[in-house]
């Protein structure tokens, strides 16, 4: 579906015609640039705009199928950028992640989204009322969207950190009445951290490739792309950065939290043998005396002596007494 299409120059919209060919046409006749929407487009209206602006087929191919991961290529007309937008739903534990595809070329931009949450209508307004920033041209567009990915990464981030916490404290309370359904708790915790692991992870390439940072071969000019831009970029990769590391703590908390929670357990299940090993104790002693006066022989010990009986039972209960007191001396019980 085609969400908008706008004409750009100076950082103001201009109008102009619908069809792409016109529309391109007239931005660069005034010195501007077109900017398409479009959201889970069908194979037919993307052949429209790949075919007015000219995209390589194997970018409109990533763009039509998605379930890219996060890149940047550069193709002779045009620069194909992908990035994923994560929102965290915490009533359901999870993350759910979109796709923002990116194309830019010498007067336009075409965005391709997938998925609900990857909206962009918000970066227009922002740009819209930004005219200083708009009139930079395309740059301008994908600084944007990048940088409010990158921006949302950390609240997700900080979000997630939250619910981590929380985790932490019913691992480490006194009482774990529902300890039964922690380990999938903090399974289902590792997911979310996973999902959110591909979405942010290959995404630091391409920013510090156009932040002109890392290798060398990173360094040189990306087409399409103005250089003067590059300081906008950095900060863009800097905050990526720190969500990486961000993600990097979390893993490895969450990995911690898995392995106190399953030392607990075991820990939990040697008391409880070490509880069931002494009441059989316990209750092997009075059942080894009455099985052996329960033999029936005639020539038994005390077998025909008036207090014979009582005398056993006093014995029973004399060791069932020292053994429980010698169990909770060593906390068995």
């Amino acid at each position: 579906m085609i969400v908008d299409c706008g004409i750009y120059r100076d950082g103001r919209r201009l109008e102009g015609p619908e069809d792409f060919s016109a529309a391109l046409t007239e931005a660069r006749a005034a010195g501007g640039f077109v900017w398409v929407g479009l959201h889970e487009p069908s194979a037919r209206e993307f052949e429209l705009v790949s075919r007015e602006f000219a995209l390589h087929a194997l970018a409109v191919e990533d763009a039509l199928k998605a379930h890219q991961r996060p890149k940047m290529e550069v193709y002779d007309d045009s620069l194909f950028v992908v990035l994923k937008s994560v929102v965290h739903h915490p009533r359901r534990d999870a993350v759910a992640t979109g796709e923002i595809m990116v194309f830019l070329g010498d007067a336009f931009v075409v965005t391709v989204r997938h998925g609900e949450d990857a909206g962009l209508a918000a970066v227009r307004s922002r740009l819209e009322r930004e005219p200083a920033l708009l009139g930079k041209g395309p740059t301008a567009v994908l600084y944007a969207i990048a940088d409010t990915v990158v921006d949302h990464y950390l609240d997700v981030a900080t979000e997630l950190q939250t619910d981590l916490e929380e985790l932490e404290a019913e691992v480490f309370s006194p009482d774990r009445a529902g300890s039964r359904h922690i380990a999938s708790r903090i399974y289902a915790f590792k997911r979310q951290i996973t999902e959110f692991r591909r979405a942010t992870v290959p995404l630091g390439p391409p920013m510090a490739r156009l932040g002109g940072t890392g290798p060398s071969a990173f360094a040189t000019a990306v087409p399409f792309v103005d250089d003067a831009a590059r300081p906008f970029f950095r900060d863009v990769s800097d905050h990526l950065t720190r969500v990486n590391e961000s993600v990097e703590s979390l893993d490895r908390l969450v990995s911690d939290v898995l392995s106190a929670h399953l030392a607990q357990t075991s820990v939990q299940q040697n008391d409880d043998m070490r509880k069931i090993s002494a009441w059989a104790a316990m209750a092997a002693v009075p059942t080894l005396i009455a099985g052996i006066y329960g033999m029936n022989f005639h020539h038994m010990p005390e077998l025909h002596w008036l207090w014979g009986y009582p005398t056993v039972i006093v014995l029973m209960v004399l060791l069932e007494v020292l053994l429980y007191r010698l169990f909770r001396h060593r906390d068995w019980l």
